[in-house]
């Protein structure tokens, strides 16, 4: 479907959904929007980043985005970060003012989650690719059951996970999701998305990493170090 492989861990998880006919339409698509010339970010090699990075028996903490940056030099495959050396966008910054502010941690030197991301923070974007400069792009185009499944092994784990859901598309993809709306071992953290155009209707003082570690301290679980 994506010509890219599904990590070990999650297989199990996803081989059901890649064998469907709108997995193979939204592969299909993709290598003709390539083929027509259109720049899709993030690149190939890159869009299955947050399960390469995240293996699903290490998951603690999810972080549901929307879809990928979609300027140059932006998406690399998780939710919300940027590669070290490319300046973090307003979206970020923002959730670095909460960071400061909910833990104290003084704004990173750099954008780059990939620390989150070992730590088990599955950043996650409902859809996993966009075209270069247009927001939404590819929503709706197939990704959404793909990342439907991931997010529901997630929750049907026996181990109590927190979901950080900012927005309304991340709190949707819940209302999808049979187990997390079943299982009360879970902490669904909702707030408004951190976006310029959001963040001050309640996304600024919602304290979600806090409360993350809280959750997971309280599960006999090590809290992450959200320090980059």
């Amino acid at each position: 479907m994506t010509a890219e492989a599904i990590p070990a861990s999650w297989q199990a998880a996803l081989e059901p959904v890649l064998k469907t006919p709108e997995a193979r339409r939204l592969g299909g698509w993709l290598k003709a929007e390539e083929a027509a010339g259109r720049v899709v970010y993030p690149p190939r090699g890159e869009r299955l980043t947050a399960l390469q990075a995240t293996p699903l028996e290490g998951v603690k903490v999810v972080i549901l985005g929307q879809d990928p940056y979609h300027g140059a030099g932006q998406a690399h495959g998780l939710a919300f970060s940027v590669m070290d050396g490319v300046r973090p966008p307003p979206s970020l910054m923002n959730v670095f003012k909460e960071l400061e502010s909910d833990c104290g941690i003084a704004r990173p030197q750099t954008g780059n989650l990939t620390p989150w991301a070992e730590q088990g923070v599955l950043l996650l974007n409902n859809t996993l690719t966009v075209q270069e400069a247009q927001a939404g792009s590819h929503a709706g185009r197939g990704w959404d059951a793909i990342t439907d499944a991931a997010v529901e092994a997630v929750a049907e784990r026996d181990a109590p996970c927190v979901f950080i859901l900012w927005g309304s598309h991340a709190q949707k993809k819940a209302g999808r999701v049979p187990g997390l709306g079943r299982r009360a071992d879970h902490l669904l953290i909702k707030s408004p998305h951190p976006s310029p155009l959001s963040a001050h209707r309640g996304f600024f003082g919602s304290k979600p990493f806090s409360q993350a570690n809280a959750f997971l301290e309280a599960n006999g679980m090590e809290p992450v170090d959200w320090s980059l």
